[in-house]
């Protein structure tokens, strides 16, 4: 797990966070087992307490569930998975407009600028893409 914490946020809520972003891009899918307190604790370099915070707070939210004894889970929920993803898209959307709001862009320029950089992402992956294969191809014949 790869946390940057902020000193704004409290830090179980920034665990939230990241649950939901990964649970958002199907990182952690549902049904798949979650760490232990403990384990969270160790991973994060976080307090008892905050890991305890941050999962009581996650199945609050229907984010995960445990089972007697068992490891906690992803839930399975349809619903919550994509109410988790719909959030996520909502913030940044409304930090976007509430970033680009002063400088009055047109909508039509700004759905322009989107797909634009848009592109320009999906090409930069592909290239990318071209590289690790091209390294592969050179040297994963070659043992080390």
């Amino acid at each position: 797990m790869n946390i940057h914490f902020n000193k704004r946020d409290p830090i179980y809520l920034q665990v939230v966070r990241y649950f939901k972003q990964e649970i958002a891009v199907a990182h952690l899918k549902p049904g798949q087992k979650i760490p232990s307190r403990r384990e969270l604790t160790s991973q994060l370099n976080i307090k008892p307490n905050t890991a305890q915070k941050a999962y009581k707070e996650m199945e609050n939210l229907g984010l995960i569930y445990t089972e007697g004894n068992s490891p906690g889970k992803i839930t399975e929920n349809t619903i919550v998975l994509k109410k988790v993803r719909e959030e996520l898209i909502d913030e940044a959307t409304d930090n976007f407009i509430t970033a680009i709001k002063p400088i009055n862009v047109p909508l039509d320029e700004i759905v322009g600028l989107v797909k634009k950089n848009i592109l320009k992402i999906k090409k930069t992956r592909r290239i990318q893409m071209i590289e690790v294969k091209n390294v592969i191809k050179t040297f994963g014949k070659k043992k080390i």
